[in-house]
């Protein structure tokens, strides 16, 4: 399949090789609860993984967790307790929030603290090269000018760094305004380690390169996040991976996702215009939110509203309720016809030809719904095994993205007795009381729609919970 590398800035080919695929993914720093839109990056990597191990792709996906940062610490200052209570709970809290969300593709997660060697090590290496000084009671920096090529990724210059810092490396004694802090001394009342640099604590960008080494070596292949991490961030990596290396690229395929707006605005907790997991899924189930980043590129922002909820959650029943309707039809042949064979042979094509292109998922999504569009004008003539074919298919492709559907759902007795009521009242003709009926089953939270193979029932808001029932 071709995915658009950020670094080349074109879409690429990337093939299948005897040994994994190697993917490393920026992960959360645990001083808060996530929102939806910290999971956007998650859920978009989550769906590629797994999509790329459906078809054949062997993937070691490595997650990060960076739990030692300025915000934990504030966190834990504010709070009168200790750091690493603060990253151990929110840590669980970001694991809970991908188990409700179904995102399982991480095969590793490494902890920043657990890499102390690994960081001082990389450290001592760019000290020794001379890409890194001293800041006496400050800490350790990497001068980004001895870099000639920092800025490739980004497309910026040198000169053009200098407008921006990151979140923990402001110094009025930095030798530039765009270096970055690798190792930070110890301040009272702050964690430290014991370390050949001096007591202190690793800065940000060091432990993604300092894991990915121990994990990956010095080259691996693919690294993703969210488009808003390109600069400095992974600027910062490059620069510090290649340095101590002397090996580039330092990641062949640069994958960057978009991020989630609300009301044209980044979804975020300074801003208070986030939404939470738990209050998502208060009214909405989680494949709602799998669906909405499916319904996007990964490379393009999403701008959530209840409205697009509403719409995933709406779309999603239309898939529910054809893949359910197939259950109903009942034919002796035992044959595919070739029509129908032809038909979805052409489908699953054109799927996946749309994933290849760098993973298209709208028009993945578009090519489904083109076929319940073909297939309703075919399901008087289907055989049961026709259907059944054609569902197992549909599931199949679906759960190649992360989406389960169920084959069939069980409906309960009372609404079948008020069905069994109006078929009675129809074949009477008793037409009011058959109406009656239909919108008493109806306000129940079940649909219900004459075919030539009877009644179908279905519930109806299957996606929605309670709350908007």
């Amino acid at each position: 399949m071709n995915l658009f590398n950020t670094l080349s800035g074109k879409k690429e080919l990337i093939t299948k090789t005897r040994k994994p695929l190697r993917l490393f993914v920026c992960g959360p720093t645990v001083y808060d609860t996530p929102h939806i839109g910290n999971y956007r990056t998650f859920m978009a990597f989550d769906t590629l993984v797994k999509y790329m191990r459906s078809q054949g792709y062997a993937v070691t996906y490595l997650q990060n967790i960076t739990d030692i940062d300025d915000k934990i610490i504030r966190r834990a200052q504010e709070e009168k307790t200790d750091w690493k209570k603060i990253a151990r709970t929110y840590e669980r809290v970001y694991h809970r929030g991908e188990k409700l969300l179904d995102i399982t593709a991480v095969s590793t997660y490494a902890r920043a603290t657990n890499h102390i060697p690994e960081i001082i090590r990389q450290i001592q290496t760019l000290i020794a090269k001379g890409y890194a000084y001293k800041i006496d009671d400050d800490g350790y920096y990497f001068d980004i000018r001895k870099f000639s090529t920092y800025g490739k990724l980004s497309h910026r210059t040198v000169a053009a760094a200098e407008d921006a810092t990151s979140r923990i490396d402001e110094s009025s004694l930095k030798r530039n305004r765009g270096d970055f802090a690798l190792w930070k001394f110890s301040k009272e009342g702050e964690p430290s380690w014991k370390t050949p640099l001096g007591k202190g604590r690793p800065g940000w960008h060091i432990e993604d390169t300092a894991i990915t080494e121990k994990y990956f070596g010095s080259q691996y292949d693919m690294h993703g996040g969210a488009g808003e991490l390109k600069f400095p961030h992974h600027e910062a990596e490059i620069a510090q991976q290649e340095a101590a290396s002397g090996k580039h690229p330092f990641v062949k395929t640069w994958i960057h996702t978009g991020i989630l707006l609300t009301h044209g605005q980044k979804m975020s907790k300074s801003l208070k215009n986030f939404v939470s997991v738990d209050d998502f899924l208060t009214h909405y189930d989680a494949r709602v939110l799998r669906y909405m980043t499916l319904a996007h590129q990964y490379r393009s922002p999403i701008d959530y509203s209840d409205e697009l909820a509403l719409q995933s959650a709406h779309a999603l029943e239309t898939i529910q309720h054809f893949i359910l309707k197939l259950n109903l039809i009942s034919s002796s042949a035992k044959s595919t016809q070739p029509v129908i064979k032809k038909i979805m042979t052409q489908v699953q094509k054109d799927f996946h030809a749309a994933l290849a292109d760098d993973f298209n998922t709208p028009q993945a999504l578009a090519i489904i719904f083109s076929l319940f569009a073909i297939l309703e004008s075919h399901l008087a003539r289907l055989s049961t095994h026709d259907a059944q074919y054609i569902q197992e298919i549909i599931l199949s492709l679906f759960a190649s993205l992360g989406l389960s559907f169920s084959k069939k759902i069980k409906i309960p007795a009372v609404i079948l007795r008020l069905c069994t009521q109006r078929e009675q009242a129809r074949s009477y003709k008793q037409f009011m009381q058959a109406d009656a009926l239909r919108n008493e089953i109806h306000q129940l939270g079940y649909s219900i729609e004459d075919t030539p193979w009877g009644p179908f029932i279905t519930p109806t808001n299957i996606f929605l919970h309670t709350a908007e029932k």
